[in-house]
């Protein structure tokens, strides 16, 4: 059974992954609107990606006999100026989940419960995987730039990496 701090971190995740997946989401529908399908396609399975992270987080409080709850979340912002502007507002949500995580592992710890600790550890890896994914897109858009050939140019490798995840077989991709 899980510590009452730790559940309530835990289903505070729950809810903050949630929201990512809907903000992803929304971000993906702003793309589409503005012609960016490939930036559209990614950003949706993007989405579908951040759910399994809930499902997982879910189910993990669920198994120790704990109950998962999920709260009320905000909408998301439905507008944004430029693609830029996405991808920077990600990579900034990124480093927000990193940090929530960060200060999960840290409560593990203290409280020695070394099984949510172990269980954390998925995530400090893939929150690393995700601020690099997220910055390496953003520094490539900012090189690129954001008008005409460079928007056209970003949206065609946002479309190959869509086309490689799909292949690869990551959550979204069918």
């Amino acid at each position: 059974m899980l510590s009452e701090t730790i559940l309530e971190k835990l289903n505070n995740q729950v809810n903050l992954e949630f929201f990512s997946s809907n903000l992803y989401l929304q971000m993906s529908a702003w793309c589409h609107s503005k012609g960016l399908e490939g930036c559209g396609d990614f950003l949706r399975q993007h989405a579908e990606e951040e759910k399994m992270h809930m499902y997982r987080l879910f189910d993990y409080i669920n198994e120790t006999g704990s109950l998962a709850v999920l709260g009320s979340i905000d909408a998301p912002e439905t507008d944004y100026e430029s693609i830029h502007e996405v991808f920077r507002k990600i990579y900034d949500h990124e480093c927000l989940i990193t940090k929530a995580i960060n200060n999960l592992v840290d409560v593990a710890m203290a409280e020695k419960d070394y099984s949510t600790f172990n269980f954390l550890q998925w995530y400090v890896a893939e929150q690393h995987e995700e601020e690099h994914l997220f910055l390496s897109i953003l520094e490539k858009a900012e090189m690129i730039g954001a008008d005409g050939r460079g928007l056209y140019h970003i949206d065609m490798e946002m479309k190959k990496m869509s086309q490689q995840r799909m292949a690869a077989g990551a959550p979204g991709g069918a």
